[in-house]
């Protein structure tokens, strides 16, 4: 008889071993802290903590923009997470993030300190707090600026719990689960593509924290070849997408930014620089 590969779920599920592949050692179904460790404090109004990956990537950037408009309070320490070592599960990380996941905020102009988790959050905190790249609250173009946030912030576990997991790091290549979410990957590019035929960003003429979050997810995908799919995905099929996403990066704070807490893969060549730098550890 041959064996069967049709999984039938238990009653009740248990967790009794890890599912494999890339991240499996950090995945459990439960919260909390699993040893104590203090996050260290710098210098600057904002602290911090963060990885490089397309979430971190978005608050960098946001930063360094601000920083580039000579923002004042803006200045930052950015300490490195190492989530493939269980860091974001130590005791000072959960106090300022319950989630376990980068990237976290502390703004220690407050008293006690103001904690912000949610990549989607720290963006609107932070822009909302310096008063840049997001529309006024009686400007119309703020609704539409929020909804294409959160059209990122819904749409991004797709692309990577769902279309990255099982297209680069799953422990073998299965083709339902790929097929489905690459998909919706190209479902939710197509969005994007129809939405940039017509304007020069996402909300229209100006660069706002729903192209920042957007960028870092979407636009590493298809000119970084973000998981290794831009071939797979056709990258070159949205053309829109590319020429805005493109037209980001290009960007001196985008370029500093991606740098920022990155602990893999060739660095971008000529970042310029800039005279307030903050502290990166």
């Amino acid at each position: 008889m041959s064996e069967t590969l049709t999984y039938t779920p238990p009653k009740v599920w248990k967790w009794e071993k890890d599912s494999g592949g890339n991240w499996a050692s950090i995945n459990r179904p439960i919260a909390g802290a699993t040893h104590d460790k203090e996050l260290p404090r710098g210098k600057h109004p904002l602290q911090l903590y963060s990885l490089a990956t397309p979430n971190g990537v978005k608050i960098t950037v946001l930063l360094e923009e601000l920083l580039a408009l000579g923002v004042e309070g803006a200045e930052y320490d950015a300490w490195l997470i190492k989530i493939g070592d269980g860091e974001q599960f130590g005791s000072g990380f959960v106090e300022v993030n319950p989630n376990s996941k980068i990237p976290a905020l502390l703004d220690c102009t407050t008293e006690p300190p103001t904690r912000i988790f949610e990549s989607g959050a720290i963006l609107l905190y932070l822009a909302e707090k310096f008063g840049h790249f997001v529309p006024a609250q009686n400007d119309p173009l703020r609704a539409e600026c929020l909804s294409w946030l959160f059209w990122q912030m819904g749409s991004a576990p797709y692309l990577g719990g769902g279309f990255g997991h099982f297209y680069a790091y799953a422990p073998e290549k299965y083709e339902y689960p790929i097929n489905r979410f690459a998909m919706e990957v190209k479902r939710q590019l197509d969005v994007l593509d129809r939405n940039l035929a017509e304007r020069q960003f996402l909300c229209g003429g100006d660069y706002t924290i729903a192209d920042i979050a957007t960028h870092a997810w979407y636009g590493n995908l298809l000119i970084n070849n973000g998981y290794e799919a831009a071939e797979f995905l056709d990258a070159p099929s949205y053309k829109n997408v590319i020429r805005w996403a493109e037209e980001i990066q290009a960007r001196p704070a985008v370029l500093r930014g991606r740098r920022v807490n990155r602990t893999w893969g060739p660095e971008e060549e000529q970042v310029p620089e800039r005279h307030n730098a903050s502290d990166i550890s």
